[in-house]
């Protein structure tokens, strides 16, 4: 039986999406193998059959391409960083550059300035032009080969050729200059006179098209490793070393990678915890918002749950150990980083296959261009000039970086934030919604019962009224019990020890509490007691089913004395995010399995739109099915198991990260923290990345199409070409990069 492997891996040597599209192509001939090759990222992500192909046999595949590819680093390969690679091209490129602009500038003064010229300029100008072209230039010549060698033709190949055509007409011009003396005509076939050659040399086009492609490529590789610096820092934020503690209580410092599931460790006020854990002893405040985004710290107690390279912001930890390495959340969310980044758009798909033909329709335009001038008579210096500016003002960069730079660029700033983008195909899917479903349960509200009001009998006080209810009740297993047990606890510490204590089932509690009979329950069960609710507290009983919490009566020394009303609690910050929906032209729609009358409660307090209850788990996506029927775009957020077939059901699913894995997995945004705001943040930052892929590719395509024509038509300086097209990459880079800028709203420093 086949096993499928997913590997990914640097590919060293792509200068344009054309080179990206080459390696694909050798990748995807292998048997059982389906590759996707990203220029932006340098990477290939590969899937393959391990029956039958092995990692070898796509490194050698890659390498039949022209290109050079390695193993991704493992985790023990400190010594041999994955950005060294990087660090070392980029400093090759610095040299160049600088080089080819000290060379490049007198040139260029010297050309254009007649005040600055003197007696065989020229051959100065050539001494200047020679290095640039041959050293500085020698990475896209060298690539030129290379590719030529296995029978293609990139971005390289144009610069290359038309570089190497300028400088070689500038060389035949000055010898044939210099060769015909005094009152000596060149011979009529050359098209070439003493005063054409002075004329028309290019050596200063030739010096200073490489210097700006050299800049350019200077400036997008940096901006390259700045719009990936966000998932770096993500995965290089974990804790290097913890200290593991024994059975005898004793510590000892040692290696992540030696920490092992079940392990118990410490976390130091201000150490990073070092993996993902359940809290075993200690208090204290941890600050999350390298995966959440939130800034205020979330308190931590025992049986708390705490994520792997958040920081401990207070009192000593001692965590036991639950996921390591790969399974951790940090892990997990890096992969779907890398994953989104990884992919393809269905436009990128289209801007393949353009790419694929661009550099050979190039070259082809360039060859009839100069066959056309000069079969139209306008000279061979004029029809050279337009040939070699078609060459270098066509840039296929533009175009293959237009896609991926804004995913990658988006997809690390919504990682910063607490919003994983699973693939580009959801930032499509952002632009058409227009009806958002929310579960309730753990999605709008808490999830959690707590106590929400105490009405007592006149005369009575509100705490000794809990601390008497909440002291039976801490002795129930019921979450109800629990909640009013949690919330006497707040209050007054410590509660007294019941005794006698009776569980009736579905009906209360009872016990003894500082000698004091207590009941708690239904009506029903203080009725037995020969005890009935006075108008005043029956008035509040009916007050809170009417909206849709849930009242308990209490009594005690034969009296009714308070009712307690808890509720599943709306989170604080839903109301906000509902506005923040409509805002965004989204009709909001409550989906539970409670009960009509709380849900219309919860769906009147926070002004949403629809409120659908009394929906069994199985009929959420039913309802999203109908929704889509009824032609809504519809989005779905939601947290648990049973949300699942809906959240894929749906047209774009958001899952609530402090959910269910099983809920995440099925959604396509997946919201890190608890914050229901996260999903429009989510929305916006999807539609303004999907707003900058457009820009981008409108900017690449419009570039190629109006200035390639012109350039045919000799009205471009080869001069002005290359700077042109120098920019046109560092404009594409540039526009993604300002995505870094987002910021979730209610952020002080938010810009977007």
């Amino acid at each position: 039986m086949s096993v499928a492997e997913r590997i990914e891996l640097p590919v060293e040597g792509m200068t344009c999406s054309s080179c990206a599209g080459r390696i694909e192509r050798k990748l995807n001939k292998l048997d059982g193998v389906t590759a996707t090759v990203n220029y932006a990222t340098e990477k290939a992500a590969v899937e393959y059959d391990a029956a039958t192909v092995s990692p070898d046999d796509l490194l050698g595949a890659v390498q039949a391409a022209g290109y050079t590819a390695r193993l991704p680093a493992t985790a023990g390969d400190d010594d041999e960083p994955e950005s060294r690679g990087e660090d070392v091209y980029l400093r090759d490129l610095r040299l160049r550059l600088t080089g080819a602009a000290v060379l490049s500038i007198p040139l260029l003064l010297i050309s254009m300035i007649p005040l600055l010229q003197f007696e065989y300029w020229q051959w100065l100008a050539l001494q200047l032009a020679t290095p640039v072209v041959l050293w500085a230039a020698w990475p896209f010549h060298r690539a030129t080969w290379q590719n030529l060698r296995h029978g293609a033709a990139t971005m390289d190949t144009l610069i290359s050729v038309g570089t190497l055509a300028a400088w070689g007409w500038s060389v035949v011009a000055l010898f044939l200059l210099d060769a015909g003396g005094p009152g000596m005509e060149m011979p009529m076939e050359l098209v070439l006179d003493r005063g054409a050659a002075a004329s028309h040399i290019y050596l200063e086009a030739a010096g200073v098209v490489i210097t700006l492609i050299l800049a350019g490529r200077y400036f997008e590789a940096r901006s390259k490793r700045t719009a990936g610096a966000a998932l770096t820092a993500l995965l290089e934020v974990g804790a290097k070393q913890v200290t593991r503690l024994d059975d005898d209580g004793d510590e000892t410092r040692i290696p992540i990678g030696e920490l092992r599931v079940g392990d118990r460790f410490v976390v130091r006020p201000g150490e990073r915890v070092a993996t993902d854990g359940l809290v075993e002893d200690g208090r204290s405040a941890v600050d999350q918002s390298l995966l959440t985004g939130e800034s205020v710290p979330v308190e931590k107690g025992p049986g708390d749950q705490v994520v792997g390279a958040t920081v401990n912001a207070g009192g000593r930890l001692v965590v036991r150990a639950t996921k390591i390495g790969a399974d951790t959340a940090l892990a997990q969310i890096a992969r779907l980083v890398e994953d989104a980044q990884t992919g393809k758009a269905p436009v990128q798909r289209l801007v393949d296959r353009i790419s694929a033909v661009f550099v050979p329709i190039v070259i082809v335009l360039a060859v009839a261009t100069l066959g056309f001038w000069i079969g139209d008579g306008s000279g061979t210096t004029f029809a050279f000039a337009a040939a070699v500016a078609t060459l270098i003002i066509a840039c296929p960069c533009a175009l293959g970086l237009a896609t991926p730079m804004a995913l990658l660029v988006g997809t690390g700033r919504g990682a910063q934030i607490g919003i994983l983008i699973k693939g580009p195909d959801v930032l499509e899917s952002t632009r058409r919604i227009d009806t958002i479903v929310l579960d309730k349960t753990g999605t709008v509200t808490t999830g959690r019962m707590s106590v929400v009001d105490v009405v007592v009998a006149e005369g009575e006080e509100r705490g000794l009224a809990l601390r008497l209810v909440g002291a039976v009740e801490s002795a129930s297993e019921h979450p109800i019990a629990q909640a009013i047990a949690a919330a006497a606890q707040e209050d007054h510490g410590r509660l007294p020890e019941v005794e006698g204590f009776k569980n009736r089932e579905g009906l209360g509690v009872e016990g003894i509490v500082d000698g004091s009979a207590v009941v708690v329950g239904r009506p029903q069960l203080l009725e037995e007691w020969g005890v009935s609710l006075s108008p005043d507290l029956q008035s509040a009983l009916d007050e809170a089913r009417s909206r849709g919490r849930t009242a308990i009566a209490a009594a005690w020394d034969g009296r009714a004395r308070a009712i307690v009303v808890v509720a599943d609690t709306v989170k604080p910050t839903s109301a906000e995010a509902i506005r923040r929906f409509r805002e965004l032209g989204l009709r909001t729609v409550l989906l539970t399995g409670d009960n009509a009358q709380t849900a219309r409660a919860i769906g009147d307090e926070l002004g949403i739109d629809e409120v659908i209850a009394d929906v069994l788990p199985a009929g959420k996506a039913g309802v999203v099915t109908r929704l889509q029927q009824e032609g809504h775009t519809v989005a779905m957020v939601g947290d648990g198991i049973n949300d699942a077939p809906a959240l894929a059901q749906a047209d774009l699913g958001l899952a609530i990260g402090t959910g269910t894995d099983v809920a995440i997995e099925a959604s396509d945004l997946t919201l890190v923290s608890g914050d229901l705001r996260a999903a429009a943040d989510a929305i916006r930052l999807s539609r303004r990345t999907l707003r900058t892929i457009k820009i981008n590719l409108f900017w690449a395509f419009a570039y190629n199409v109006v200035l390639i024509p012109v350039a045919m038509l000799g009205y471009l300086n080869p001069l002005f070409a290359g700077a042109a097209m120098a920019f046109s990459s560092v404009f594409v880079v540039s526009n993604s990069l300002r995505l870094r800028t987002f910021r979730a709203q209610g952020d002080p420093e938010s810009a977007a």
